[in-house]
């Protein structure tokens, strides 16, 4: 028996419009519940070099009296800095080992002495200021576990957030990895010059973030010079 051709047309467009309804497919081929994955390098990194200066080991009980973040693109491209210093927290005290550091850095000392900020405020702008990065922002420091204590902590405790997640990067761990040497044979002195590129360490946020933030880039280039090309 032969239909006529209408009917044949009909019955691939129901057939189509089942297989949609079955699947969940949308138009591209990608089911509904999945959405296609993001190109590669659709939002680059940006290193978000950090160095903190606090008034004792742990945030709370003592106060981060400063702090400053460079932000570096992979090809080395300063993009923005951010720093303020702050006023202590409400009870916090200054430890008395850590008083007695500073007391060998008085000039540093007075320079995060002067125009001090309440820490909500200075949060509020250091997360806006990171949400405005062009690319995914990931903290740098040396050392990261301290540095990143005391941002993390002052993120959640003021703003409820942290635009890093719960990661911060290590650059003497990285140098580790590098120089292939044990982590405590690893330090400013047995790392080459070269890494360096000349800035000081002068314990002044600002100036520390932009050194550690060249220093990590350096190794970086170093490393990926290393590597085979990637397929």
């Amino acid at each position: 028996m032969r239909y006529p051709a209408g009917y044949f047309w009909a019955a691939v467009v129901l057939t189509a419009l089942a297989v949609i309804l079955l699947f969940g497919c949308r138009p591209g081929g990608h089911p509904a519940s999945v959405r296609p994955a993001e190109p590669a390098g659709q939002r680059p990194e940006i290193y978000v070099s950090t160095d903190v200066e606090a008034d004792g080991p742990i945030p709370g009980p003592h106060s981060m009296v400063s702090f400053a973040s460079a932000a570096f693109t992979r090809d080395q491209r300063l993009v923005a800095t951010f720093s303020a210093n702050l006023e202590p927290l409400p009870g916090a005290t200054v430890h008395p080992v850590t008083r007695a550091w500073w007391s060998k850095h008085p000039e540093a000392w007075q320079a995060v002495q002067t125009n001090r900020q309440p820490p909500a405020q200075v949060m509020a702008a250091y997360v806006q200021w990171l949400k405005r990065l062009p690319g995914k922002p990931v903290f740098v420091g040396y050392p990261a576990t301290y540095d990143f204590m005391f941002v993390y902590w002052y993120l959640m405790s003021f703003e409820g957030e942290s635009p890093f997640a719960f990661y911060g990067l290590d650059a003497k761990s990285f140098g580790m990895a590098l120089l292939d040497r044990d982590f405590h044979e690893v330090s400013r002195k047995t790392m080459p010059e070269r890494w360096f590129g000349g800035m000081r360490h002068s314990h002044l946020p600002l100036d520390d973030a932009l050194e550690q933030g060249h220093l990590f880039l350096n190794m970086l280039r170093e490393r990926d010079e290393r590597k085979p090309p990637r397929l």
